[in-house]
């Protein structure tokens, strides 16, 4: 199956962060989360890596704008997050998205 693009938020379960991430200047990525109602739990971390801006007031300084992550998940296989430094719709928007889903391929033996 193809990679899909889903761009919705997520919520996090703080309660579930690596902090390790964020003694390093990341984010605290969340071992589960909740997306369209239901729980989604990380299983482990592929590559991570930034998106980086130039400054928005004439600066020629250089800016990290996301945090991106692609993970494994228990129920929907491969799935890339990322993480907004300054989310869209002030202070209490989501900061959190879910991109996009590479779910499994169904093996051979399930079309028998």
């Amino acid at each position: 199956m193809p990679e899909r693009l889903i761009s919705e938020a997520i919520k996090p379960l703080t309660e579930t962060a690596d902090a390790s991430r964020m003694a390093i200047g990341e984010p605290g990525l969340p071992r589960e989360f909740v997306w369209r109602g239901r729980t989604v739990t990380v299983t482990s971390v592929l590559r991570s890596w930034r998106e980086t801006g130039k400054c928005h007031h004439g600066s020629a300084e250089m800016y990290v704008r996301k945090h991106w992550y692609e993970v494994v998940t228990v129920s929907d296989g491969t799935v890339k997050l990322y993480f907004e430094r300054q989310s869209r719709g002030g202070r209490k928007a989501a900061r959190w998205w879910l991109f996009s889903i590479h779910a499994p391929e169904e093996s051979a033996s399930t079309n028998k």
